[in-house]
C-alpha cells in the first residue's frame, strides 16, 4: 500500500483531511510530551480536528498515559485504550 493510499483511507474513515494531519504532525514536531499542558493541547486539537468530544475523564487518562510514557506501541492495545468508557 502506498503512503498516499494510507492517507486517503484515513481521510475516508475519519473525515480529517490529510493536509490537517500534516499540519498537526508539524505542530508536534519537537514537542515535549512530558509536559501535561502540551499534551492536553494536543489531545484537544486532535479531538477538535476529528470532531469527537473527549470527556474530561478520558482526556485525563490519555494525558497521564502519554506524560508517563505508558502508551502501548501495539495498535490493538492502543485502540482499546482510546475506546475505554
Amino acid at each position: 500500500m502506498k503512503l498516499s493510499d494510507l492517507f486517503d483511507n484515513i481521510e475516508k474513515k475519519t473525515n480529517v483531511k490529510k493536509e490537517d494531519i500534516f499540519k498537526l504532525a508539524d505542530s508536534v514536531a519537537g514537542a515535549d510530551f512530558t509536559d501535561e499542558k502540551t499534551v492536553r493541547r494536543l489531545v484537544a486539537n486532535v479531538a477538535k480536528m476529528a470532531n469527537v468530544p473527549v470527556p474530561r475523564e478520558k482526556e485525563d487518562r490519555i494525558v497521564e498515559a502519554i506524560v508517563n510514557k505508558n502508551v502501548p506501541l501495539d495498535l490493538s492495545q492502543l485502540s482499546k485504550m482510546f475506546n475505554q468508557k
